[in-house]
């Protein structure tokens, strides 16, 4: 499936961090189906933690395992992609993915889990290959009358070793020099100059680090290091829009990344997930970094939840608008997209328990009443 210019605009919607099991929450599908209706976006991109997998065996409620081994966990990941992947596949929007830190945490590899996203006629990217320099590495053109105009890179940036038990993060030496090369093969195409391009993954890159600087307590924009009597900020002088909300650091390992995008000239915007709360949009030794807060309601996060909007233009493909829609952008702030919010998300646990005893104790002082009336 090609990806074309439409009118003379292309949309990408971005999903971060969806990180939902095959019972999922109804509040972050009910938002992405009101983002995919009145967005109307030409692709969306899952950038990672698509599928919370190391708890696919886990029962309905609670951490208890009630399945096992690989036939189990095929078959959960399965219902897991698609329930996030069936609303697109009906709807005809063509969707493209990277993993995350959490996607093959389970005894699945890569590219068994690759070839359940090839079973949907809309997946785009890896539909005949695995990636490059690690599982997951690829570029997807996009096409002006035929002939490639943009181009979105898609870096992996972790894996797990199933024989260790552990995982690692950072774009490999290997994904690195793919992406030079490449760049320099569209370069060419393009008659000399950069294929304009954004740059997807899920961790940050390592000088993320380089952006945050130790603060005051009170200073605009500060928030508290975990257990920490210490307190850190985005450097005023590279935002352009947005803040920290929690702590950002960035790939364990650093292979040259960095040096590489600036480099190269052509990406307008490295493009994040992976640090569920955070929202912004900053610039460092001339690199566009944007980070977008999760969608996901089963983890952390906060009211920031939801989905980010790039758009394109043809005439000015070395341009782009990019717009961040919370859950209450789209679905209002009513009673009901309240009470659901507050239902599902795990963040609200414990304000969620303390209203549950609250209206227990109630009906319990309501129901003592009723019998003693009764009782006279």
């Amino acid at each position: 499936m090609s990806l074309e210019f439409k009118n003379g605009k292309f949309k990408i919607l971005q999903v971060s961090d969806p990180q939902d099991m095959h019972y999922p929450r109804r509040s972050m599908l009910k938002m992405l189906d009101k983002a995919y209706d009145t967005l109307r976006p030409d692709l969306v991109v899952f950038t990672g933690d698509n599928v919370l997998s190391n708890h696919l065996l886990d029962a309905r409620l609670g951490n208890k395992k009630v399945a096992e081994g690989y036939e189990a966990t095929k078959e959960r990941m399965k219902e897991s992609l698609r329930i996030i992947l069936e609303p697109l596949e009906k709807r005809g929007i063509p969707f493209a993915m990277i993993f995350g830190n959490h996607d093959d945490m389970c005894c699945m590899t890569k590219e068994e889990i690759i070839d359940l996203y090839r079973e949907y006629s809309c997946f785009v990217g890896l539909t005949d290959t695995y990636g490059f320099g690690d599982i997951g590495t690829h570029n997807i053109l996009i096409n002006s009358a035929g002939s490639p105009a943009f181009n979105l890179w898609m870096m992996d940036t972790s894996r797990v070793d199933k024989e260790l038990d552990k995982g690692f993060e950072g774009v490999t030496t290997d994904a690195v020099e793919w992406y030079v090369n490449t760049s320099n093969e569209l370069k060419e195409k393009n008659g000399g100059k950069p294929m304009p391009s954004l740059m997807f993954q899920h961790i940050p890159m390592s000088e993320i680090d380089e952006c945050i600087e130790e603060c005051a307590s009170d200073s605009d924009g500060a928030i508290r290091m975990y257990d920490e009597e210490k307190y850190i900020r985005l450097k005023p002088e590279k935002v352009n829009s947005g803040r920290l909300y929690e702590p950002t650091p960035g790939c364990k390992a650093n292979y040259g990344q960095f040096d590489a995008v600036k480099q190269q000239g052509d990406v307008l915007a490295v493009v994040y997930g992976h640090h569920h709360m955070n929202m912004f949009d900053i610039t460092h030794e001339g690199v566009r970094m944007i980070q977008t807060p999760a969608a996901s309601f089963r983890c952390y996060g906060n009211s920031l939840r939801g989905v980010r909007m790039f758009e394109l233009d043809e005439k000015n493909p070395d341009t782009f608008t990019t717009t961040h829609y919370t859950y209450f952008d789209l679905m209002g702030k009513t009673p009901a997209s309240l009470l659901t919010y507050f239902i599902d998300a795990d963040d609200l646990e414990k304000p969620r328990r303390a209203a549950i005893g609250v209206a227990a104790a109630a009906a319990t002082v309501g129901a003592a009443a009723l019998i003693v009336k009764k009782l006279r």
